[in-house]
């Protein structure tokens, strides 16, 4: 079914409040033009007997034959009535007529019953009948039979004076809830309205003025559905940047060493050539998984829980790994503090990656002065409710201004650039995953102002508001 033959909100609520709230209201008004109308009934039928209880107290025993002692004009005196015709019959038990219309016959009463009323139609019209049994002198009964206009008109006040103020209460209800549902609803149509004339790159939030909790809320995910997405879309841009930024030198550089390579003649140069490229590979590759990398951290940030994290086994095994190639490059690379079990919140992915490029950094560019030899140490210490994993160099390090730059994307400092290695995306991808981890990060020298060291201040596992 198509959107425009959908009932709208505010129509299905009326619907769904006001069709059982009329269902429950035409019961109840039946009940009650039911229960009026039958005592209404009994109003009429007492008046009836009443009539019939005159008659028959003016039925006497003369000799040995009953008689009526009214006259005509004192039985119309008694059964007068300014808009019903009333009929009346005198007869014994046995059927003889005594008074009153000889064809005014109805089912008598069974004993012990005194009085029985009846409807029937008689000479054309309908009646509503009394018969009244007495047994003294002599059996006899009397029958009286009155018209039913006044009834009928009884039963239709008694319907309308019902019936019209409940539709005009019902009609009311329905005027006043449309107005406030409509009202209530009216930051939908406005949420619905801002969306329908953005631009499919505006993400910005939705400004909702909403009157109730289930439109605030609503609006509030929408907001943060849209911050999400606002997020994904900046880390795309920003990945699809990054790629095309950073490939496009080192590509060069490919193209430039294989073009040198084939206007050269001899092996030796070739060799050399595919050397440098193969060089120039392993540096493009390695920058793809730090491109890689920074877009998963955008891509995690969403969704990521911390958990408790074993921070010195993590530390333990990142070194284990890094001791052959430093044993390689002559580096002496150490840890301390690792022998105390230390838990902290975070990701284990988020800690080895945060361990494999600060390690990868120092034994990039941690090398010692000539003549001395160079010596990378990882330290875990604990400071209060914090635990604290530091990698320092003993290196040339950087003076402190130009620190804080090395957390930018692309930054290198001297040291990286004359050596032609990394991207300048390491210690960003450091700051990114410490970031997400609610950890702080601080860059500076190690002791004695020589070398560098970036610190990485992490929260205990445990630890009141964490």
């Amino acid at each position: 079914m198509t959107p425009a033959r959908l009932p709208t909100l505010p129509a299905r609520l009326l619907r769904h409040v006001l069709a059982p709230l009329a269902l429950v209201w035409a019961l109840g008004t039946a009940i009650s033009v039911g229960i009026a109308w039958h005592f209404t009934q009994r109003a009429f039928d007492h008046s009836l007997l009443d009539d019939a209880a005159l008659i028959a107290s003016s039925v006497q025993l003369q000799g040995e034959q009953l008689e009526l002692m009214l006259t005509a004009r004192e039985v119309n005196r008694v059964l007068f009535d300014q808009v019903e015709t009333l009929y009346f019959s005198v007869a014994t038990r046995n059927g003889q007529p005594i008074a009153g219309a000889r064809d005014l016959r109805v089912a008598l009463p069974e004993v012990p019953a005194t009085h029985r009323f009846a409807d029937m139609l008689w000479r054309g019209q309908a009646v509503r009948t009394v018969v009244l049994h007495r047994a003294t002198p002599q059996p006899f009964d009397v029958i009286v039979a009155q018209t039913i206009h006044s009834r009928r008109a009884a039963l239709q006040r008694l319907v309308l004076f019902a019936l019209v103020p409940q539709l005009l209460l019902l009609a009311l209800l329905a005027w006043s809830m449309r107005r406030a549902i409509g009202e209530d609803l009216s930051p939908l149509q406005q949420l619905q309205q801002a969306l329908g004339r953005r631009s499919a790159n505006d993400l910005a939030p939705v400004h909702v003025e909403a009157r109730t909790r289930d439109v605030a809320t609503l609006a509030s995910a929408l907001n943060d559905l849209l911050a999400r997405l606002e997020r994904s879309v900046r880390g795309q841009r920003e990945f699809a940047g990054n790629v095309a930024h950073e490939l496009r030198t080192p590509l060069a550089g490919i193209r430039a060493l294989a073009d040198y390579g084939l206007a050269q003649s001899e092996p030796r140069a070739w060799r050399e050539q595919l050397e440098r490229i193969a060089a120039s590979q392993a540096r493009v590759s390695r920058l793809v998984d730090q491109l890689l990398d920074l877009a998963l951290a955008s891509e995690a940030e969403a969704g990521l829980k911390l958990e408790p994290v074993r921070l010195d086994e993590l530390v333990r095994d990142a070194v284990l790994r890094f001791l052959p190639r430093a044993d390689a490059a002559g580096v002496d690379l150490g840890a301390t503090g690792i022998d105390v079990p230390c838990t902290v919140r975070g990701d284990a992915t988020l800690v080895d990656g945060i361990l494999t490029n600060l390690l990868d950094n120092a034994l990039r560019y941690g090398t010692a002065a000539a003549g001395e030899a160079s010596a990378v140490t990882v330290s875990l210490a604990l400071d209060g409710l914090h635990a604290v994993l530091s990698v320092q160099d003993n290196g040339p390090g950087l003076p402190g201004e130009l620190q804080a730059q090395l957390v930018q994307r692309g930054a290198q400092g001297e040291t990286g650039q004359l050596l032609g290695q990394g991207a300048g995306l390491g210690l960003a991808l450091v700051a990114q995953y410490a970031r997400l981890m609610n950890a702080a990060m601080s860059l500076g020298s190690g002791e004695g102002g020589r070398g560098w060291l970036c610190a990485i201040r992490f929260q205990l596992a445990g630890e009141p508001g964490a």
